[in-house]
Order: C-alpha cells, then structure tokens, then sequence
C-alpha cells in the first residue's frame, strides 16, 4: 500500500534533497506539491520545485504557488546567503515544460485532503503559512488528515536565526502556532535532531559521481550550503532538515526519543519571538507522552541518515506511481 503525501516546501537546497528523497521511496505517493515563502520566494520556489520534478520524472504532480507574505508581516527576501539567489545554489535546471496548478497551495491541499480522507500525510518544510490558510479554508481539515510533519523548531538545543528561534518556525510564528495548537496529530523534527545528522563530502562525491542526472544536479546545489555550514561546524559538511523530516515521515527514519508534549509557539513581539516552547520537563522521568498532548517532537533517531540519504538517492529510480494531471 502506498500512502498520499502532500508536500509544503519553500524549495531551496534541502528542500530539493526532500522531494528527490521522498519521489525515490517506493511506498509513497506524491499527491502534490505547494509552495511558500522562506529560503525564496513562493513563485520561485514553486519554479525550482517544477523543474526538478521534471528532472525526477515526476511532471504528473501539481505544484501550486502559496502564500508570498506571512499571516502578520510581509516576506522579508529568504536567505540568499545559505541557499544562493535563486534558492538551488545557483544550479540551472532546465525549464519545464508545464505551468503551475491554478490553485493556491492551501486550496490544492483542503483538496487533496478530501480526496484522500483519512489517509493523506502532510509533510511541512517551510514556515507554515499555507497550513494555517488551509486550516481558515476548511476547519474539519485536522480530521481529515492522517497526519502532520513540520520540519521546525528547537526544543532544547539554539536556533538558527535568534537565540531559540529555527527559521521556518520563526518566519510565521502565528501560522505555527495555529498547526500546533490545531488538535491533529503533528510531528515535529527540529534542529535537535537535524543539526546532529551531517552530510559529509564522501557523500557529497558519491552524488557527485552517480549515473544518474538528479544526484549530480543535488551536488552541484550542495556545494554553496556545505560552504554556509563551514562556519557553523568548522568544515565543509550540511545538516540535512527537510530530508530527515520527510524520512520522519515516510517512517523510513525511526526515532529512538520522540515524546508527546505540549508545544507552543512564541507569538510575541520580544527576544523569544519564533520560539517553539516545548514541555519536557519529564524527561527525567524517561520522555514518557503526555496524555493531552497532540504534538510530538523528535529528538534522536536510530540509522546513520546521511547514508541512508545518500543510497536512496543514488539508486535506481522507481517505477512512477500513477499520478494525476496538473
């Protein structure tokens, strides 16, 4: 059985690690794709988010262009500096050949949720906008769907953009704060646990040389990210956010430490704005689930996910799913 899968990305490096992970796994079924604001721009996002799906064999899923401005505040011009000006670290895609879904990105998912009742796996890599519009759109949306993944937040280990604050949480802190406090049952996958699975340049020079066009076209992006994380870990190496949140997932990366507690979102206007503010304090206790609590938050996992990455990317491609049109 091969399980619906909605994925909401704001398409820049790790955001194209993803969606080739996520197309290479042979249990899920890409249903669509809508973009949003962050690393780029929506529109360029969903851009770069066509032409690697070309480049995937995957031009049966809609891409739908979502919100450019956040709930409260304008889009402020991504971070050129970590994914390039056009998000792929100056990669060139070829054109594809087909235009965006005329759907905004939460219509396309209110959509495919009713199409898929019960059943449909969101996968959330950017700030969280097209969600929390989703959600105003059709509010029986969080019983409708299987289940939520963000890649977002830091529970007991810094941010990345302030103090406590990770960058996709802290671009839209409201629109987080509506999916977490939604009543679905949602997963996060912080910095905890993304910082502390590194690509290496041995898995960088595998992408480098495969057969394959997509895993050399991922490499030549992964050469500007492994230069912004030299900084942050003292060598050329990168996290790997998105793809560890799709794997999260897909259950093709199992967590070893995952409680469910409550979580809420530092709405305010001060030092702490953007924080995800995650009730652990039973760790002591041995991380037990809170019995209230819909969130969970991922703070290890068990495989060395840099390898598993790496495989899955470089093997065979699958047969494509049956698909629908844009």
């Amino acid at each position: 059985m091969t399980m619906p899968v909605y994925f909401d990305c704001d398409t820049g490096i790790d955001d194209a690690l993803a969606l080739a992970y996520l197309v290479a796994q042979r249990h899920a079924d890409l249903r669509g794709v809508g973009t949003v604001s962050g690393n780029v721009d929506a529109a360029q996002a969903a851009r770069n988010t066509l032409d690697l799906l070309a480049v995937l064999g995957r031009d049966d899923v809609p891409v739908a262009v979502g919100e450019h401005d956040f709930l409260t505040h304008p889009y402020d011009g991504g971070a050129p500096h970590v994914h390039g000006a056009n998000g792929i670290g100056g990669a060139r895609l070829e054109p594809a050949g087909r235009p965006v879904d005329g759907r905004s990105a939460a219509q396309l998912l209110v959509d495919l949720a009713h199409e898929h009742p019960g059943t449909l796996r969101v996968v959330a890599v950017g700030p969280l906008t097209n969600l929390a519009r989703a959600l105003q759109l059709e509010p029986r949306l969080p019983e409708l769907i299987s289940s939520v993944t963000v890649m977002g937040g830091a529970a007991l280990v810094p941010g990345n953009v302030s103090p406590v604050a990770e960058a996709n949480i802290a671009n839209d802190p409201e629109a987080a704060q509506a999916v977490v406090s939604a009543g679905w049952p949602v997963t996060l996958v912080p910095l905890d646990v993304t910082m502390a699975h590194v690509l290496e340049h041995e898995h960088l020079q595998r992408l480098e040389d495969a057969e394959q066009e997509a895993p050399r076209l991922l490499a030549s992006m992964l050469g500007h990210y492994f230069e912004f994380y030299r900084d942050i870990f003292g060598r050329a190496c990168s996290a790997m956010h998105d793809p560890l949140a799709v794997a999260v997932a897909l259950g093709t990366a199992v967590a070893d430490a995952a409680p469910r507690v409550p979580v809420v979102v530092d709405t305010g206007d001060g030092p702490g704005r953007g924080q995800t503010i995650c009730d652990l304090r039973g760790r002591y206790r041995g991380l037990a689930d809170h019995p209230e609590a819909t969130c969970r938050v991922v703070l290890g996992i068990r495989s060395d996910f840099a390898e598993d990455l790496t495989r899955a990317l470089t093997a065979p491609a699958p047969a494509a799913a049956a698909g629908v049109s844009a």
